[in-house]
């Protein structure tokens, strides 16, 4: 019998809470890591040192999680005491790799594509699952879901004097926008489950990548100068 503070809360709700602690923590952790690598890759790609490294793989992994929270008016997921952890960690392991085999191209396109697109997917995931628990509106969870998984990315660029990934590069905002549209959608008709999100996150990395290999791009509106 549920306590009587929560006798409102739909069954749906109550579905999404129980599997959320692991399904929410593990995507937070994979998106931590990922996002890691690509701003770690940022880092060594313009020269920054250690720290400058840290501070840049920190940012972008951890940027858009407290953003989601801090709107969510919850305790923001930086402040936990593994979460940092698992940051710092990481970068330094990858420095630590870089320092041994100078020969590895560690700076290659491609492990900074694959690197972002799961930590954007991932924390898309976070910020969709977390407003649907909330009972957000459908801008509410396709906007929680973007802050979060673009703004960490944000930070990382302003900080080091670049324009935003998400205003020129192709399908990357686009992907937070999938991933939500799904998540809400199905939330509609079926309880969410592992495996339905993971087939999203299967669907979104998948997109992003046909994106950057096929050239996909969103329309511009250009002006004429003559």
């Amino acid at each position: 019998m549920l306590p009587p503070h929560v006798t409102s809360v739909s069954k749906k709700t109550i579905a999404l809470r129980m599997f959320e602690f692991d399904l929410v923590v593990a995507a937070d952790i994979l998106g931590i890591i990922a996002f890691a690598l690509s701003g770690f890759l940022v880092g060594v790609r313009n020269n920054l040192d250690l720290l400058g490294i840290i501070i840049a793989a920190s940012l972008t992994a951890l940027g858009g999680g407290v953003v989601r929270d801090v709107i969510l008016d919850r305790t923001p997921f930086a402040f936990n005491e593994y979460y940092p952890a698992v940051t710092v960690i990481t970068t330094i392991a990858l420095a630590f790799v870089l320092r041994l085999y100078r020969r590895i191209q560690i700076e290659r396109q491609w492990l900074f594509v694959i690197s972002d697109t799961i930590g954007l997917v991932a924390f898309s995931i976070t910020g969709a699952l977390l407003a649907i628990d909330a009972g957000f509106n459908f801008f509410g969870v396709i906007i929680l879901s973007f802050l979060t998984a673009i703004g960490g990315g944000v930070l990382r660029d302003i900080l080091i004097n670049q324009v935003p990934a998400v205003l020129v590069s192709d399908f990357y905002g686009s992907i937070a926008l999938i991933v939500s549209i799904l998540l809400l959608v199905l939330s509609v008709f079926t309880p969410l489950s592992t495996l339905t999100v993971a087939a999203v996150a299967s669907i979104a990395i998948a997109v992003r990548l046909v994106a950057y290999v096929k050239g996909w791009h969103l329309p511009t509106l250009k002006t004429d100068h003559s």
